[in-house]
């Protein structure tokens, strides 16, 4: 009996596994090398790339540095509201992302009070990689903060009541205890939230239709010229965040074996 019950899970799951898996497979196993290296001469392509991964990286280091401190704030200090900030963090990813560009765009527009706020500093949104940035931060922020609550939930008390005791100041008890204990849990947010930047299309293209990322130039050149013009481009991306998702999790393994 619990041997058909295992049975029955491992089906289910490895349906699903299948169903997640075999498109993207599909899709790299039918780019060849040719195809990738004629694709990747593409200048649009090549640029689009390099803006795609710039843009989220961006993105993730104005999510960590604002991000980190109000994890740590939700999962250590409470205070009036605390709920109603964390559903205001949430509120993203369920939100469809095209409404969420068109949000962005009535604030940080050329004629709405954020994007002249930000004009008299020479910043604007439309149309220009700032706009992608914050369209992707908006987007892929929730990933980091509720990562890094929780690896800061997961920080002993007793731990930085101890360094308290023994002199240490909060900004010490964070920078020296708590931040390190909970690192590798806020570095698995960081990575989700950049790639959840790459993949951004409905914000995006709102908010900052020009300059393309690759999901923008994906969708043009779909609806232009066909499927035979837009899955080289998708599986490139696929194969470039792939490597890159691999050595990031390559080094944070060797990373949480050191003593």
């Amino acid at each position: 009996m619990k041997r058909g019950f295992e049975i029955v899970f491992w089906m289910l799951g490895g349906a699903l596994v299948l169903f997640l898996v075999v498109p993207l497979v599909k899709m790299v196993g039918a780019l060849d090398v040719a195809t990738a290296r004629k694709f990747l001469s593409d200048l649009e392509v090549y640029h689009s790339i390099l803006l795609t991964l710039r843009c989220a990286l961006w993105a993730t280091i104005l999510g960590f540095v604002t991000g980190v401190p109000l994890g740590y704030l939700l999962a250590k200090r409470p205070f009036p509201f605390r709920n109603l900030v964390q559903a205001a963090v949430d509120l993203p990813v369920v939100v469809p992302h095209t409404a969420a560009g068109i949000a962005l765009l009535m604030v940080f527009g050329r004629h709405f009070f954020g994007g002249k706020l930000f004009s008299a500093f020479g910043i604007s949104f439309v149309g220009t990689e700032a706009g992608i940035v914050i369209a992707m931060t908006f987007v892929s922020a929730p990933f980091l903060i509720n990562a890094a609550r929780d690896a800061f939930s997961g920080v002993p008390v007793r731990v930085e009541q101890v360094a308290r005791t023994l002199g240490a100041s909060p900004a010490q008890v964070f920078y020296r205890v708590s931040l390190p204990l909970a690192l590798r849990g806020i570095f698995s947010g960081a990575l989700l939230m950049w790639a959840r930047g790459i993949s951004e299309f409905g914000a995006v293209i709102i908010l900052t239709y020009h300059p393309m990322v690759t999901p923008v130039l994906i969708f043009e050149r779909f609806e232009a010229y066909g499927l035979k013009f837009a899955y080289p481009i998708a599986a490139l991306l696929v194969l470039i965040c792939l490597a890159l998702f691999s050595l990031f999790r390559f080094l944070a393994s060797r990373r949480g074996k050191k003593p």
